[in-house]
């Protein structure tokens, strides 16, 4: 739905870590699946050029190709 070099920027993708790691308390499991769905649309979409920045609590960069 973006034209074409259209930059999509997403903070907080890898939250504190969660995303990254097997452990997830309780509360935060909901949030944590939805986040690695969003960076798995995003590496796998082939009309994205992405990159993610491991600073903070991580960064998705995006360009519509």
């Amino acid at each position: 739905m973006s034209h074409q070099g259209t930059v999509i920027i997403a903070d907080n993708v890898l939250y504190k870590g969660y995303v990254m790691s097997d452990y997830n308390k309780h509360k935060q499991r909901t949030a944590v699946r939805n986040l690695r769905e969003y960076i798995a649309n995003i590496t796998n979409d082939t009309n994205l050029e992405t990159e993610i920045l491991e600073v903070g609590d991580g960064l998705a960069i995006s360009k519509v190709n």
